[in-house]
C-alpha cells in the first residue's frame, strides 16, 4: 500500500474533520477520505498540523510525516480497544536543528497518511483515530521558545478522534523506507545468528561483536536491578525517582531482553541505508536492520553497537514493547525526572542504563 506525502500548505473543511488544538501552540487536524471502507480499500486520512502561535514554531518533522510515518503518531482504536502500532521503530541520534521543520505564524502543512498499512485493522469495527504525540523534543530546542510553550502547557500535538467503519482485512505492512533486504548475502552462523540484506564479511564482524557487547550489557543491568538498592543512582538517572512496580517493569525487560539475546533466532538485515542506527517491526522478531550511523558507532559506551543492539531488541512486543519517546541522553535523563512512566518506555532510556556510560552505581 502506498503513503502519498502531501506538503502543500492548504485549509480544510468537511464534515469528516476532526479538529483538536493546543491553547496558542499546534492544532492538529483530521480529515478521513470517506466514512467507511471495505477490505480492499486504503484506509486514508489527511493530518493538518497549523501554528497557532504568533511567533514562528519548529517541531521535530520524527513527530509528523514530513518523510513518511516513522513512529506510532496515531493512537487507534476498534470498538473502544486500543489496536497495536505495526510499524517501523527506529533507533536514531539525539535530534539536532535540522531535523526541525519550521511553521511560520498562521501557517499549516498537511500530509497524506495510508493508515492499514501501519496499524492493526484486522477486525470489522467501528474505529476512531487520533493524532496522539506527546514528546519533550517535539518543539525546537531553542531555549527562549521552550521555556515560552512550557509555560503555555505545550507537552504535544493531539487532536480529537475521527471515526469510521472498517470491514477487517490482512496487515499488508513492512513498506517504508528502508526496506527490508531480500534475504541474501550471509547465511546463519554455527550460534543460529543470520543476516540477510547482503551483509559482507566485516558487516558481519561488527554485528557479532555488538551482539557479544549487548549480551554483556543486558547481562550487567540484569545484575545491577537484581542486587542494587532502592536508592540507586543509575536506575534513577533513566528511569525516575524508585517506585516498586516501575523497578519491576524494567527489571522484566531486561530479563526479557537478555533472553531473546541469548536464546532467540536472531536475523541482521544490512540493506538500510538511512542516517539512523537501525530499526525493527515490533510485532517481528527477531530481525534488527542495520542502517549507516551502527558501522561508525564504538562497540561499546554511549549511543554503541551493544546499545544499539539492546535498544531495537526492547522494541519488539514479546519482549518490552517499548516505544521512542525521546532520544539522546540529554532527553532520557530529563525525561526520568519528569515522566517516570514514560521513561520506563523508553527504548534509549533501557539501552543508556544497560551501556551505563558515564559509570553509575
Amino acid at each position: 500500500m502506498s503513503k502519498i506525502l502531501n506538503l502543500s500548505v492548504v485549509a480544510l473543511a468537511s464534515s469528516l474533520m476532526s479538529y483538536g488544538a493546543l491553547a496558542d501552540g499546534i492544532a492538529a487536524k483530521l480529515q478521513m477520505s470517506q466514512n467507511s471502507y471495505n477490505d480492499a480499500q486504503d484506509v486514508m486520512v489527511t493530518v493538518t498540523l497549523t501554528n497557532e502561535e504568533h511567533v514562528p514554531v519548529k517541531v521535530l518533522k520524527w513527530y509528523t510525516a514530513a518523510e513518511g510515518v516513522e513512529e506510532s503518531l496515531f493512537k487507534v482504536s476498534a470498538d473502544g480497544e486500543q489496536r497495536k502500532y505495526l510499524g517501523a521503530h527506529y533507533k536514531r541520534q539525539a535530534p539536532t536543528h535540522k531535523d526541525y521543520i519550521k511553521l511560520k505564524a498562521g501557517e499549516s502543512v498537511s500530509y497524506d497518511v495510508e493508515l492499514s498499512s501501519l496499524y492493526d485493522m484486522s477486525a470489522t469495527a467501528n474505529y476512531e483515530i487520533s493524532y496522539n504525540v506527546s514528546s519533550l523534543q517535539l518543539f525546537s530546542p531553542n531555549p527562549g521558545q521552550a521555556k515560552k510553550l512550557a509555560r503555555l502547557g505545550i507537552e504535544g500535538i493531539h487532536s480529537d478522534s475521527a471515526s469510521f467503519y472498517l470491514e477487517g482485512r490482512e496487515f499488508k505492512g513492512g513498506n517504508n523506507k528502508g526496506k527490508p533486504g531480500t534475504g541474501d548475502g550471509g547465511g546463519t552462523t554455527p550460534d543460529g545468528i543470520s543476516f540477510t540484506g547482503r551483509c559482507s564479511n566485516s558487516q558481519q564482524s561488527d554485528i557479532l561483536a555488538g551482539l557479544a557487547a549487548a549480551k554483556n550489557m543486558a547481562a550487567d543491568a540484569n545484575q545491577h536491578l537484581a542486587t542494587a538498592s532502592s536508592s540507586s543512582v543509575r536506575y534513577s538517572t533513566w528511569f525516575g525517582d524508585y517506585n516498586s512496580s516501575r523497578w519491576n517493569t524494567v527489571s522484566t525487560n531486561f530479563s526479557k531482553i537478555e533472553s531473546a539475546l541469548n536464546d532467540e533466532p536472531l536475523t541482521f538485515d544490512c540493506s538500510c541505508k538511512k542516517q539512523y542506527f537501525a530499526y525493527v517491526y515490533p510485532t517481528q522478531p527477531y530481525k534488527i536492520y542495520m542502517c549507516s550511523a551502527f558501522w561508525s558507532a564504538p562497540i561499546t559506551g554511549t549511543d554503541s553497537k551493544g546499545g544499539t543492539i539492546i535498544h531495537e531488541t526492547s522494541h519488539f512486543n514479546v519482549v518490552a514493547g517499548t516505544d521512542d519517546v525521546v532520544y539522546g541522553q540529554s532527553g532520557a535523563q530529563s525525561l526520568a525526572d519528569t515522566d517516570p512512566a514514560q521513561a520506563i518506555q523508553n527504548a534509549d532510556s533501557h539501552e543508556y542504563f544497560a551501556e551505563n556510560t558515564p559509570n553509575l552505581n
